[in-house]
């Protein structure tokens, strides 16, 4: 097929192309201690390398244990908010109604351990914070009020929040629209295109926002950055970071914008692995069988586990957690 012709005469790839698309992406007392009390020092030395183990199994116990505890999930409907156990699956709290005349569109996990909620009606995208108690139960959800996103809500439709930042998709028709909002005072930068394709799988480090382009009609998905403290305007601003491989659909950027993680699925195996910046594979996180297409990656903003929504929602070490009744989800 004949790629677009550039404005400098080069031929550009259509599998990735988005509008104008630019080109990616003391020690002798000790001795003379030990020489007196001989045996002893044999016995002190057992005791500090039981200690030193000690204090190295601490940090692994510490970082197991920041990782997320539950899942808030958004159901089918868009009708209710349900809170889920990471590691047994179980209900936690009854189910959280929208605000009247909206639906629950998506959902992000805070930093704060809060979830920020999107809720859509009357052409426009409203967001609401989420709290939970100890036990995951639900304990209040309140309006952001300044925060606010005018345009379809759709179910290409996507949300990634850092700090007092949100990002948000929405579309008219096919051609995305990239929304940064202050949840404080409601300040917006916009970032759109002309090309229909879809954007989604947002994930942010510091002032950088990732997401995946996918152009109408192409397999090819791409990782491109864009930098929000510069300025707004079109898609085409953004940078490629990479071109994900064969099987995999989402990708998002680590919390330290070193390293991608992206997701492979292949004969209901999905792989989830780490890329360097220019693409190239680095290391296998895990894999599991699941039961159906992926269509989500979220990394825990501490702790550095992944969960993957594929059909069920599935991350390192836990059996799957029942995912197919939720249009979202996020820990």
């Amino acid at each position: 097929m004949r790629g677009d012709l550039m404005d400098d005469g080069r031929r550009e790839d259509p599998g990735t192309r988005l509008g104008s698309w630019k080109s990616l992406i003391p020690l002798s007392a000790a001795a003379a201690a030990a020489l007196f009390v001989g045996g002893s020092v044999d016995v002190v030395h057992r005791h500090q390398r039981a200690a030193e183990k000690e204090h190295e199994a601490k940090p692994a116990a510490k970082a197991e244990r920041t990782d997320p505890r539950f899942v808030v999930g958004i159901s089918a409907a868009g009708t209710a908010l349900l809170v889920r156990d990471v590691h047994t699956g179980a209900g936690a709290g009854l189910p959280i109604a929208p605000p009247q005349g909206r639906r629950f569109h998506r959902v992000a996990a805070a930093k704060d351990g809060s979830f920020v909620v999107a809720s859509y009606g009357d052409r426009k995208v409203t967001f609401q914070r989420l709290h939970l108690g100890e036990d995951g139960r639900p304990q209040d959800l309140k309006d952001i009020p300044k925060a606010v996103v005018p345009g379809v809500s759709t179910i290409w439709s996507d949300i990634a929040v850092v700090g007092d930042n949100l990002a948000y998709v929405t579309y008219k028709g096919k051609r995305g629209r990239v929304d940064v909002v202050s949840l404080t005072d409601g300040t917006r930068k916009t970032w759109a295109t002309k090309a229909p394709g879809r954007v989604g799988s947002l994930s942010w480090s510091g002032a950088t926002l990732s997401f995946v382009w996918t152009p109408v009609g192409s397999a090819k998905h791409q990782l491109r950055t864009i930098d929000t403290s510069g300025a707004a305007g079109d898609l085409k601003l953004s940078k490629a970071a990479m071109t994900l491989p064969k099987g995999s659909t989402n990708a998002v950027l680590t919390r330290d914008g070193k390293t991608v993680v992206a997701g492979i699925l292949a004969k209901s195996q999905l792989t989830v692995q780490t890329f360097t910046l220019t693409g190239k594979p680095a290391k296998v996180l895990w894999r599991q069988k699941v039961t159906g297409p992926l269509t989500g990656l979220d990394a825990a903003h501490s702790g550095g586990a992944v969960m993957a929504t594929a059909g069920d929602l599935y991350t390192n070490g836990v059996p799957a957690i029942p995912g197919k009744d939720l249009a979202d989800a996020a820990w």
